[in-house]
């Protein structure tokens, strides 16, 4: 399918696991793909691989903890582009914790990278999609926004922030015909949950066994729906937090 032809989307967080997934299908499909996140190395080596699968892309480091930096990534998107069809807010941070385990530094880091570079993002790409007569956010929340787990207070509230942001944001915006959804992945193989298991003593087969359907996720299988739900075939689907954990209750 290319059903981003012509399109541009930015893709944040997208030299991690999940991200680069993202960034990947929707090159795949067609759109030329902003590649950005604080780790430039990590984003060139995600650029490079969709040109060399024949795809489209740019790089644009950015440090989205600034608000100058958030501002700064669409403006130089948009010089480089001329518009912004689809924006992925994927980037994000887990501190683990419970509240009086956790600094207060992991706690406002939490907020400033998973919910403060949201709110900045999206209100520098706004503007240019009500001009261009609409467009699609897609924001990456979490299972545990809507479902807790324990001894992630932190991780846990900011996803949740990120719904209630999300569903704010689509209702405002839906008359600008600008669709605004968000993807609640469960447990997903990534390097950040590796990472995860090995501090816990535990295993990725553990976690398997918790899942109903076999298996934890794999980071293309959200980027399958974060593609359909930035796609013209999911045009009715605006203030969706679109769950996806293979039928896993909180782990």
């Amino acid at each position: 399918m290319k059903r981003f032809e012509m399109k541009v989307a930015i893709v944040t967080g997208a030299g991690g696991g999940i991200g680069s997934a993202i960034a990947r299908r929707l090159a795949a499909e067609g759109a030329l793909v902003v590649v950005t996140d604080v780790n430039e190395g990590s984003a060139e080596e995600v650029a490079s691989a969709i040109e060399k699968d024949g795809g489209a892309a740019a790089v644009i480091a950015a440090d989205i903890s600034r608000k100058e930096a958030c501002f700064e990534l669409i403006d130089r998107s948009f010089a480089l582009t001329g518009r912004i069809d689809v924006l992925v807010n994927n980037a994000g941070i887990n501190r683990r914790g419970n509240l009086l385990s956790l600094s207060d530094e992991d706690w406002k880091l939490s907020f400033t990278v998973n919910l403060d570079s949201m709110f900045h993002l999206c209100r520098a790409t706004l503007p240019h999609m009500i001009t261009a007569g609409g467009g699609a956010i897609v924001n990456t929340a979490s299972q545990w926004g809507l479902y807790p787990a324990p001894n992630h207070i932190a991780y846990n509230t900011t996803k949740a922030a990120v719904a209630a942001f999300t569903q704010n944001l689509a209702r405002d915006y839906a008359p600008e015909k600008i669709r605004v959804n968000a993807v609640c992945p469960g447990e997903i193989h990534t390097p950040m949950l590796e990472a995860g298991v090995k501090r816990s003593g535990r295993t990725i087969a553990d976690l398997d066994k918790l899942v109903p359907f076999g298996r934890i996720g794999k980071p293309e299988e959200v980027a399958a729906l974060v593609a359909f739900l930035a796609s013209d075939e999911a045009a009715f689907m605006c203030g969706s937090l679109v769950e996806i954990t293979g039928a896993q209750a909180v782990a």
